[in-house]
């Protein structure tokens, strides 16, 4: 299978400016292929920096060095020096991303939510409220919950919005972050089905999985991080 997502020299570092530039090194001379139905689980020591590997791959961080290519409507595009309109663009059609917190509107309801994803891909209204109930029930939501913002929901409950926000959509590359962290045994074991499903239609998967159980039932092979050097003190001007 061909490769959805590249990365070469991949570095990133934090200068802490009220440590009195205190350099810290996260990522260093990263290399990292992913092809589509693969889904490559990062490993390394709590620490090593696999939740910034995958804040890096999806824009949110900027990458200190190197570049993170990614295959993007018949053409490769580099995030780590694209504009924002082309990572918003890459986000909403190519590059999904489970994080561990779910950030929202408040006011808005749990249904709109995850129909969202396909209102901004141009899906008709009726198809992706549709498509979100299918979703919500499928992870268990409770349709009394679909009315109402997901803030004052519970961790678990928040997490599962957060996967159907992401899931609802066939994006060709997925970054996941520990999605089934908070998650009980019937909802964990209904992600990794729908985890594998994503991959078998051919998706690009990186993901975060401390379960033991998650990791072997996912992975199809393991990309291990190195930890950094330690911190220096940085020269600033």
């Amino acid at each position: 299978m061909s490769n959805q997502l590249e990365a070469r020299g991949l570095s990133k570092h934090f200068t802490l400016h009220l440590q009195d530039g205190l350099h810290l090194p996260i990522l260093s001379d990263i290399a990292l292929d992913v092809a589509a139905g693969e889904c490559v689980v990062l490993h390394a020591p709590s620490g090593a920096g696999k939740s910034t590997l995958l804040r890096c791959l999806y824009a949110n961080y900027k990458a200190s060095g190197g570049s993170i290519r990614i295959r993007h409507a018949e053409e490769w595009i580099d995030l780590a020096t694209a504009t924002p309109r082309q990572v918003h663009a890459v986000r909403r059609t190519t590059l999904g991303f489970v994080t561990q917190f779910l950030h929202v509107i408040p006011r808005v309801a749990t249904l709109d939510l995850v129909a969202e994803p396909l209102l901004s891909r141009g899906i008709d209204e009726h198809e992706a409220l549709d498509r979100a109930r299918a979703m919500l029930t499928r992870l268990r939501i409770p349709p009394r919950l679909w009315q109402i913002p997901p803030a004052t929901f519970s961790g678990g409950e928040q997490q599962r919005v957060n996967i159907a926000r992401t899931m609802i959509c066939d994006y060709p590359v997925l970054l996941l972050d520990e999605p089934t962290a908070s998650l009980d045994e019937a909802n964990r074991d209904t992600v990794v089905d729908m985890i594998n499903v994503a991959r078998e239609r051919g998706a690009a998967i990186v993901g975060i999985f401390h379960d033991e159980h998650v990791r072997h039932a996912l992975a199809t092979r393991l990309f291990s991080i190195q930890p950094a050097q330690p911190a220096t003190l940085a020269c600033i001007s």
